[in-house]
């Protein structure tokens, strides 16, 4: 009885031991990250420096209240920005996927079936050629230990994308709310250029009218007449494209506030309402690390670094706990029977089998020569065969000269295949 008891532990022991030999040959080594900081006085920013408090709402500054209402209705109805909440929410998921990975897993199952079992199988007696019905029912469960903190460093990774995509969010949001501005600006700026070109048709019609009273009066020709004449064609054509841009500018506006191109028709942003928004004078490397796509690509690179974590985890072995109750029988009446109930547990080491790195080319060296020779013996199809074709054309020697020559020649030794060989990966269990 007590040899029976020190069984376990024994066998705990030796799959300890096969894993730390198996674990012993992988490397690490190259799979390290190998981007550096850059120094701010680099990247053209001060080191040092005050840094204001940013506004999300920083159009707000501005205190215009159409373009407040423009923005607000864009940041509602864009299908970019919608696509960038769905990117968040599929990075939800999964960061709830990888934090449920590292939890204990429960399946149940329940299963009734009518079967005819078979007469010149591997039946027994009743059973064989008689149709019964079977039926289980079983809870299972399994848990993988995190001892080298695979399932952590995923769920690291896993936080860091929807970081990532949540930052991804404001970045879109910022440039969306600076693209509507911008267009606005740029329509105000188009109204005022027309107020100009307006002004100034104006003032060469009264030109031309002073002209034509000149020319009345004998003191200009019909040179100075048809100069002044000249001159309007010229500003109606400028408040034609004027007009034209304008149009473009308002269906621009509307489309990036998801509205009908029509909408805005009636658009006229006024320029002087603007109020200036205060600048600072140096940008300190700690306010440019408050952009939004700044923190995205940060976040990005934090992930990637816990990927790297979690690759290097798989050189380890994985420690599983396992277990199974339910009730198992042939025959539904028997099914809920004291003696149909079943149940087992028990531990499970696996670990990866991949090439350790560093091996291959020490196997390598410990086979120059058989290296050679196989590679001067594999002779494309087209030299295999203009050889044959040559030693056919020759005389047949004698079986004497043939004996010696066949004892002379050597055929190189295939390779043999070593534990150190790169082979496909595979899993195995203890």
């Amino acid at each position: 009885m007590k040899q029976h008891l020190q069984r376990p532990s024994w066998s705990l022991l030796v799959a300890c031991a096969l894993s730390t030999a198996l674990a012993g040959c992988a490397s690490t080594a190259g799979i390290e990250p190998q981007a550096r900081a850059l120094p701010a006085l680099d990247a053209g920013l001060a080191e040092t420096g005050t840094s204001a408090d940013l506004s999300p709402e920083w159009w707000r500054e501005l205190h215009d209240g159409r373009l407040d209402g423009l923005i607000a209705r864009a940041l509602q109805g864009n299908p970019d920005l919608r696509a960038a909440r769905a990117r968040v929410e599929r990075a939800a998921a999964a960061t709830v996927a990888a934090d449920a990975a590292g939890m204990p897993q429960v399946n149940g199952s329940l299963d009734a079936t009518r079967q005819r079992y078979t007469e010149n199988g591997a039946v027994p007696y009743p059973l064989a050629g008689s149709t019964r019905d079977s039926g289980a029912v079983q809870l299972a469960g399994s848990w993988e230990l995190d001892f080298f903190g695979r399932h952590r460093a995923q769920l690291q990774a896993a936080l860091g994308i929807e970081r990532a995509a949540r930052a991804e969010v404001a970045a879109a949001r910022v440039m969306l709310a600076a693209q509507v501005a911008r267009q606005y600006v740029q329509l105000g700026r188009l109204f005022e250029q027309r107020s100009v070109a307006e002004r100034s048709l104006a003032q060469r019609q009264e030109v031309l009218g002073l002209i034509r009273q000149r020319v009345g009066a004998g003191l200009d020709t019909q040179v100075e007449l048809r100069q002044g004449e000249g001159a309007l064609p010229e500003i109606r054509q400028q408040l034609e494209s004027l007009d034209e841009q304008i149009a473009l500018g308002r269906h621009a506006l509307a489309a990036l506030t998801a509205q009908p191109p029509h909408a805005l028709n009636g658009l006229q942003p006024a320029l002087p309402a603007l109020h200036d928004v205060p600048l600072p004078q140096q940008v300190p490397a700690d306010l440019l690390g408050h952009r939004a796509d700044v923190e995205a690509a940060r976040w990005r690179v934090e992930a990637a670094t816990q990927d790297v974590a979690m690759a290097k985890t798989q050189f380890y072995p994985n420690v599983n706990l396992s277990a199974f109750v339910g009730l198992s029988s042939i025959g539904l009446d028997r099914l809920i029977d004291a003696g149909s109930r079943q149940y087992g547990a028990g531990p499970a080491l696996r670990r990866r089998s991949s090439t350790p790195v560093g091996c291959a080319p020490t196997c390598a060296a410990r086979r120059p020569n058989s290296t050679r020779r196989s590679k001067a013996t594999t002779l494309p199809s087209s030299m295999r065969c203009a050889t044959s074709r040559t030693s056919s054309r020759r005389a047949v020697p004698s079986s004497a000269s043939a004996a010696s020559g066949r004892r002379r020649r050597r055929r190189p030794k295939p390779l043999t295949t070593s534990r150190c060989s790169a082979t496909a990966p595979a899993w195995a269990g203890t």
